[in-house]
């Protein structure tokens, strides 16, 4: 089994392709955009599936880990109907301080 750490550098590595791909966006921007839409729609299913596998969330109180793993199943359950202003604002705004929660945690976990 794969362990924490692994977890949790996958869900940084999803929050930057997501932070990345969200610079600029809007929900008008992103309809128009396929690839990118798609990209940070898979980005945000790798973030939640990692973040609901990760072990050590209770050690983490201050992390809001439900997020990411309700938005990962709205978007693979229920994609056709995933809002791209939700989508778009919480890569903006959400994802960024998820990933300095993330960076921290990862320093904290044996290597």
């Amino acid at each position: 089994m794969p362990s924490d750490r692994l977890f949790v550098q996958e869900a940084i590595t999803a929050s930057e392709r997501i932070v990345t791909l969200a610079a600029g966006e809007t929900a008008e921007t992103l309809a128009a955009d396929a690839n990118t839409r798609d990209a940070l729609l898979w980005n945000f299913t790798v973030l939640g599936e990692a973040i609901g596998r990760f072990a050590l969330k209770d050690e983490f109180p201050e992390v809001e880990w439900h997020k990411p793993v309700s938005l990962r199943n709205r978007i693979v359950h229920g994609y056709w109907s995933a809002d791209l202003d939700i989508l778009i604002d919480a890569a903006q705004r959400s994802v960024p301080d998820l990933l300095n929660q993330l960076t921290g945690i990862l320093v904290k976990l044996p290597s």
